[in-house]
């Protein structure tokens, strides 16, 4: 458990996931975790459900915290962040998960010296199978990465990159569970098409996905080379990767990932 009192500017679905991936891992009492928005149902929900403190006031957040974690949406950051930099000493590490913002932005934003570290995360974190990139402001230091290594680590995996990456990053598993999301559905979809129930078909899909993805990470082995352990000669499965290659379901996740990347640059661009 870290010892240091974590506040969120903004209770929003990403900051609940993080919180409630903190929370879940015990790395923090609730008791420890406060929570701002601007919308006091908001505020309400993630206090009943977390059981975490809440209020409107953000410059509260800032003083009663050692780790101010940013979960504004860009244009968001923008108006609120410079407000609070007075009160955001260099005792304070800022944690920002806001899209698209760099760094350079971040520290323009405060005062000389504050420490920065800019992250990525994504929803899985609410369930422990987080994928979060994260990098290290000019002013951060080692036991900054390592803290933010810890909780991040806790929830799910997380790899230190240089900033500019973390626009991939974004693209990749920032946006990614929305894309496998639509995967797991088309799959249901095609197995109610072939007769199944739906309940039963979307269970199938999420649990096929769920295990294709835990093979791939245990065992090391490429993709292609787990696809080529389905697909026997003249079989099933190599009549269905045809049709997938016919219909570009690969470039078109590709294209995916590429413009939420590019998304997420120009939010940075403001």
């Amino acid at each position: 458990m870290v010892e240091q009192r974590i506040g969120f500017l903004g209770a929003g679905k990403m900051g609940e996931a993080l919180a409630r991936g903190i929370l879940g891992a015990s790395l923090a009492h609730p008791s420890s975790i406060l929570m701002s928005d601007c919308d006091e149902d908001r505020l309400a929900e993630v206090a009943n459900s977390l059981k975490v403190r809440a209020t409107g006031d953000n410059l509260e957040v800032v003083r009663e915290s050692d780790v101010l974690v940013v979960a504004l949406k860009p244009a968001v950051v923008r108006q609120v962040l410079p407000g609070l930099a007075s009160a955001i000493t260099a005792e304070k590490l800022v944690v920002s998960i806001a899209a698209g913002i760099t760094l350079a932005e971040l520290e323009r934003m405060l005062s000389p010296g504050a420490r920065v570290v800019r992250v990525m995360p994504n929803t899985p974190c609410l369930v422990g199978r987080g994928a979060s990139g994260y990098a290290l402001g000019s002013a951060a230091t080692e036991a900054d990465g390592e803290l933010v290594h810890a909780i991040l680590s806790s929830i799910g995996i997380a790899f230190l990159l240089p900033d500019p990456l973390l626009d991939a990053v974004t693209g990749l598993s920032g946006s990614g569970p929305a894309f496998v999301a639509l995967v797991i559905e088309a799959l249901a979809d095609g197995g109610v098409l072939c007769g199944l129930p739906r309940d039963t078909a979307l269970k199938l899909a999420a649990q096929t996905a769920l295990g294709a993805a835990r093979l791939l990470l245990e065992t090391g082995e490429h993709p292609a080379q787990l696809k080529d352990m389905v697909a026997s000669p003249g079989g099933t499965t190599i009549e269905g990767v045809k049709v997938l290659e016919e219909k570009g379901l690969r470039a078109a996740l590709i294209q995916a990932v590429e413009a939420a990347a590019k998304r997420s640059k120009e939010l940075g661009r403001g």
